[in-house]
């Protein structure tokens, strides 16, 4: 009896310590004795669907009843998909926010800041991708609030098990949704490291990415891709027969979001410069075709850098909740295209209504993301922003406060940038912030546990 006692109080008093104090070791040696399983099986709305156990690990395929609208729980309730990747109660947990949707058979891996932590993960499914859509799906529930408040209730709920250190992190869109997480439910974590989030506080304004494309690479690099991209608008009526052609093979049609198949050429070719800088590197522009390239040979590099089959409704269904979003509250890039002029029929066509179906376009608020940079810049602490110097989307940056929060760009890279990447002696600093936040010990994996993949937390624009 004294014995349960003691361990009662000890975990109450890991649950209700501060962020900044150390995680207590009693409490989670404590909880270890008990099973994950019958941990997880004993919360109310949590489904687990399957367990594996890779060596030295667990992981768990689990399902919550989140609410529709957590402001009127009364409109129902909804799946979200989670995992759950365990290696022990007594190291720290990082939240892993993807921003999309989890794959359709989860399979374990480790994100950075997990690798480097040696910590478990848990890995949330935003809503309305995937399985996570409410059915029917009132779109207006899809925001920035609504799913912070989804992944506080995830937090709430793992922390009655694992009650250390919690880390969050995420990339691209990922990344954006740690912070919005952050910005709503600052005591959740005890600290973000969001990689190549980008930060559109004034969507009009987006004058930061026309001085990206003016100055990223070498102007040899420059001058080649600004002539492809012009001469796949001149060849279009010669062009557009090709995409036709590859539409007719791959059962792609155009009829649901952008209309057309000269629009969907027309949105490929505007993208290709952008997705060249976002995807590869400037090693790479020893392959970009000259102006008397042929026809084929000017096709097979636009679908190799851009891919035709992304602006089809095939390839734009899954990004639709993503779309939405942009439209309605994270902005989106809106460049001049200065050396295209005469050469665009589409007007307007370059923003996300476009790829969208009808019913789900939508007026822009302008309100959210004011409030996420005001509040990044003057109240946030302990977030970490990584960004890459050529990624387009790093153009536009957050900016963080001084309080124990860190900005790092990786020279030279993409939008793949990690903490990897980083010159030495910012790599080195950015892992023991990393390590002082989440408390970490030396303890690492023990011989004989599975080596598992890394996630580079990026979705791709050509399915796998």
């Amino acid at each position: 009896m004294r014995t349960l006692l003691l361990t009662v109080l000890l975990v109450l008093a890991a649950v209700t310590a501060p962020a900044a104090a150390p995680a207590a070791a009693a409490p989670a040696a404590a909880a270890e004795e008990q099973d994950p399983l019958d941990q997880l099986k004993a919360v109310p709305g949590l489904t687990v669907v399957s367990e594996t156990q890779p060596a030295g690990y667990r992981f768990f395929v689990l399902s919550y009843t989140q609410p529709v609208d957590h402001r009127d729980p009364r409109k129902g309730t909804f799946q979200q998909r989670l995992t759950l990747l365990h290696r022990a109660v007594d190291v720290p947990v990082v939240l892993y926010t993807g921003g999309y949707g989890l794959a359709v058979n989860p399979a374990p891996s480790r994100t950075e800041p997990t690798r480097i932590l040696d910590a478990n993960q848990v890995s949330v499914e935003h809503r309305f991708f995937r399985s996570s859509r409410p059915a029917p799906a009132d779109w207006s529930d899809l925001d920035i609030w609504q799913e912070a408040t989804d992944e506080h209730r995830i937090v709430q709920m793992l922390r009655t098990i694992y009650p250390g250190r919690w880390i969050q992190t995420g990339a691209s869109k990922g990344g954006m949704t740690s912070v919005y997480h952050r910005r709503f439910y600052p005591g959740d974590v005890d600290g973000v490291v969001a990689y190549v989030a980008p930060n559109d506080p004034v969507n009009p304004l987006d004058r930061d990415y026309d001085r990206f494309f003016a100055q990223v690479g070498t102007p040899s690099c420059r001058q080649a891709l600004d002539a492809a991209q012009r001469e796949a608008l001149l060849r279009r009526d010669r062009m557009v027969p090709l995409l036709e052609a590859d539409a007719a093979r791959n059962g792609y049609t155009f009829t649901r979001t952008l209309g057309s198949a000269d629009r969907s050429y027309e949105m490929t070719v505007l993208d290709t410069v952008w997705a060249f800088w976002q995807y590869s590197t400037a090693a790479d522009c020893a392959s970009v075709p000259p102006v008397t390239a042929t026809d084929e040979q000017l096709y097979a590099w636009i679908d190799a850098v851009a891919f035709f089959g992304f602006y089809t409704d095939q390839g734009l269904e899954y990004y639709w909740p993503y779309y939405y979003q942009a439209a309605t509250q994270l902005g989106w890039p809106d460049l001049t295209f200065a050396h295209l002029r005469g050469l665009t029929r589409h007007r307007g066509l370059y923003q996300p209504n476009s790829v969208l179906p009808a019913e789900l376009r939508s007026r822009h608020q302008p309100w959210p993301m004011l409030d996420v940079d005001h509040w990044v810049r003057a109240r946030s602490e302990r977030m970490m922003f990584v960004y890459g110097q050529n990624d387009p989307w790093s153009a536009e940056r957050f900016t963080p406060s001084g309080r124990d929060s860190y900005l790092y760009v990786v020279p030279g890279a993409n939008h793949g940038a990690n903490i990897a990447s980083l010159p030495e002696a910012e790599q080195t600093a950015a892992i023991a912030t990393l390590r002082r936040w989440a408390g970490a010990t030396s303890a690492l994996r023990s011989p004989g546990t599975a080596t598992l993949p890394d996630d580079d937390m990026l979705v791709h624009r050509r399915p796998a």
